[in-house]
């Protein structure tokens, strides 16, 4: 038994298991061929001892640090957090750890924080940001598993994860098409942006599979309340029959949420109101609170962890994936209405 106040050694496992040092070492690795009551009475010795492995030891041993990094771009950590809290629960569960470096768009920073990570000889690296739009590889010929989250690299070699956006986009017409609606506006961020495009893009395919189109060109501006609100007026001001806005992001539909509802316009008794990403903080506090298409960033970054966990174990998985979106529903979201339409109505 060990002395009272010193921690337990594999020494003092191998003794009460009555087996040499290195068949004890055997058993708490899983390596060897051992009898399994010889390695049961290991593992029982070092549950009863309290023994706990070296880390540092096991890296040694094994070649490995049981480290990963992540590099984001995403100062804020609106979608940088929910993915490394995904991939640290997939990560956990093999005991390793997770170091956070926010490169904030700096090419420079980035590069630091890169070598700086190979220095440290993590396993892998997980590179996100705040954009899912493609990204240059981070570097060539990296000596350890990079896998790319959220957003996409550039290398159809390289392993990316991104979530499907023109699969929740169609989730949020399909949605709106059930309730009954057939007007449909589309209010979303800048033209230019990857995001909007894509959603636009495939929230009018959608409409096309039922021979519908929006009721109005897609209104094009910031991702931000004040566009949402200034939206809103150009809809009612436009005096076309609108039942539904899809909007691109959740900070615009609150906004337009805000603008309609200043306007006279009822949601969802006129106009049913659907947003995009399921940001609590803006769709739990919309009135009423906000339908909202939810992209699973903890789960997407447990896939992105599960990639790098197998490429670190020698199963790389290259390619550009898909991970699912979701729709959640909530009051904004009813049975048909809509303005009238005034006699410039389309």
């Amino acid at each position: 038994m060990t002395k009272p106040g010193r921690p337990a050694t594999i020494s003092d496992v191998a003794a009460l298991a009555s087996v040499s040092v290195g068949t004890a070492s055997k058993a708490l690795n899983g390596n060897g061929s051992l009898r399994p009551e010889t390695r049961q009475r290991v593992l029982h010795a070092a549950e009863r001892l309290g023994f706990r492995p070296n880390a540092a030891a096991r890296a040694l041993n094994e070649g490995r640090t049981y480290t990963v990094g992540m590099i984001t771009t995403d100062s804020i950590g609106r979608f940088s957090i929910p993915i490394l809290m995904g991939a640290e629960n997939a990560l956990g569960a093999g005991r390793m750890s997770v170091f956070l470096c926010d490169a904030r768009d700096d090419p420079i920073r980035e590069e630091y924080y890169l070598h700086t990570l190979l220095g440290r000889r993590v396993d892998g690296i997980i590179v996100t940001g705040r954009r899912s739009q493609a990204r240059p590889p981070i570097a060539a010929d990296q000596p350890v598993p990079v896998v790319y989250a959220f957003i996409s690299s550039t290398d159809p070699q390289d392993c990316s994860v991104v979530p499907d956006e023109a699969g929740g986009a169609g989730k949020a017409i399909e949605h709106l098409l059930a309730v009954g609606r057939r007007r449909i506006a589309h209010v979303t961020g800048p033209e230019h942006h990857h995001s909007a495009q894509v959603r636009s893009a495939a929230a009018r395919a959608r409409l096309a599979d039922d021979g519908l189109d929006l009721v109005l060109p897609p209104l094009y501006g910031q991702w931000s309340e004040g566009w949402g609100r200034q939206a809103a007026g150009l809809l009612v001001a436009s005096g076309t029959h609108v039942d539904a806005v899809f909007c691109g992001s959740d900070q615009i539909a609150r906004g337009v949420s805000d603008g309609l509802r200043t306007a006279g316009v009822r949601i969802p008794d006129d106009v049913a109101l659907v947003g995009f990403d399921n940001w609590d903080v803006m769709a739990l506090a919309c009135q009423p609170p906000l339908t909202s298409v939810d992209m699973d960033l903890e789960g997407l970054g447990r896939a992105a962890a599960n990639l790098l966990l197998a490429a670190i174990n020698g199963q790389p998985t290259p390619g550009r994936q898909t991970h699912p979106c979701r729709l959640v529903v909530r009051e904004s979201t009813a049975a048909p209405g809509g303005w009238p339409a005034r006699s410039s109505s389309r």
